[in-house]
């Protein structure tokens, strides 16, 4: 039977919570990241696409699906020790919709002005607020009863409201990403939303830039610089600079511009992580090397991050929550495979470490640290990059101090 204790969280520890198509995993670590303690799965048989770990109260949030209970949110307030078990799901599509859940695509804590408030993104591709941590939602009715919402198109995971954004300045702006109806803004708190696609192609479309239809994969977005978004799709890598008005490629030196997963450095708006795949015929690294690409320019050049993975017959997949950063500095930054693999490196994408293998396929990954980021002990190479910190002394330690070598010398 699968063992479902895990490693007991504290502060100052990295925590990283792995959803797996056969339960969830719980990685637990040292803020130097060394090493790795492993244990789970919870919910065993069950998938695990979706989860966040609230940064406001550290709720943590799953959303499971069992072939017999369905698509349910459980909610832990310590860590993954205890958890909500709710006897029917509180995720619900309202009866006049004649909608049923499919499956929970992305959880998204809200802003810290904004406390208790969660969404979630699902499929068939709906948004829904929580105003109450997660014991009851609502459907966005602004995006669901959108006029494009009967032409949109499945992608080949099928509808689906897979990233939320949030904007960090504006409250009453959000983006989210559909698959396959492209990117869609509200500015007005969600009774309205408009397609904001201009310069993404739809390769696979007649029109290949149409309103919308584009199968977007993924966006990222930086608290420090929220009107840059980046943006992975179904052949293309993109920024914009105008929070998603206008869009740019900037898919040079890259071996493919199709991926799913895409990630941002914590602390550098300017740093981006992708796993580019081979085509959309074929969804593996490509030639069979596993490298993490890297943008320390905001997408002007990209380079290729190999350190520590395997070159060789690494016809891996990522999927596109399957990747994710820490805070602490230097920033850890994570991805598991869809053959059960998760790799980390401590040191920003320079070197890489696979901490854990032989998971069930890989559907979603969240780090925290545990604490204070900035008072971290994050080893060697970190703390000879700090300055180095000034001792105050009292006067008497000060006298001592002086008086020292005086004393060393009389007994010589």
């Amino acid at each position: 039977m699968p063992n479902d204790r895990i490693p007991k969280l504290g502060r100052g520890q990295v925590a990283l919570f792995v959803g797996t198509a056969k339960g969830l995993f719980v990685l637990r670590a040292r803020a130097d990241r060394a090493s790795w303690d492993v244990g789970g799965p919870l919910f065993a048989g069950e998938q695990v696409p979706a989860l966040a770990l609230d940064p406001r109260d550290r709720r943590l949030y799953v959303a499971s699906q069992s072939w017999h209970w369905g698509t349910t949110i459980r909610t832990s307030d310590d860590l993954g020790a205890t958890w909500s078990d709710p006897a029917s799901s509180v995720l619900k599509f309202p009866e006049d919709t004649a909608l049923a859940m499919q499956q929970v695509w992305q959880i998204q804590p809200g802003r810290p002005s904004e406390p208790g408030v969660v969404y979630a993104g699902v499929a068939p591709a709906a948004l829904f607020r929580s105003a109450d941590r997660g014991v009851s939602w609502e459907l966005v009715r602004g995006l669901h009863d959108h006029p494009h919402r009967e032409r949109w198109m499945p992608g080949f995971g099928g509808l689906c409201l897979h990233t939320i954004v949030p904007d960090p300045v504006r409250p009453e702006r959000m983006t989210v990403a559909i698959s396959a109806a492209g990117v869609y803004r509200t500015d007005d708190g969600g009774a309205t939303w408009h397609a904001r696609n201009r310069g993404v192609r739809a390769e696979f479309l007649p029109d290949k830039h149409p309103e919308f239809g584009q199968c977007v994969h993924k966006i990222v977005q930086h608290p420090r610089r929220p009107d840059t978004l980046f943006l992975q799709t179904h052949w293309g890598l993109y920024r914009s600079d105008d929070g998603g008005d206008t869009w740019r490629d900037i898919a040079r030196g890259v071996p493919s511009d199709f991926g799913f997963c895409m990630a941002i450095h914590p602390h550098d708006p300017d740093v981006v992580y992708i796993v580019p795949l081979e085509s959309d015929g074929y969804r593996c690294t490509p030639e069979g090397r596993l490298r993490v690409y890297r943008t320390r320019d905001g997408g002007g050049k990209w380079e290729a991050l190999r350190e520590g993975l395997p070159q060789e017959n690494a016809h891996e997949t990522v999927l596109r929550d399957a990747m994710c950063t820490d805070a602490l500095n230097p920033a850890g930054v994570y991805f598991g495979t869809r053959s059960g693999k998760v790799f980390a490196s401590a040191d920003g994408g320079a070197g890489w470490t696979c901490i854990v293998d032989g998971l069930p396929q890989v559907l979603c990954m969240r780090a925290a640290y545990l604490g204070d980021p900035s008072r971290a002990a994050v080893g060697p190479a970190a703390r000879a990059a700090r300055p180095a910190s000034r001792t105050r002394r009292t006067p008497v330690a000060r006298k001592r101090a002086a008086a020292a070598p005086r004393r060393k010398a009389s007994r010589a």
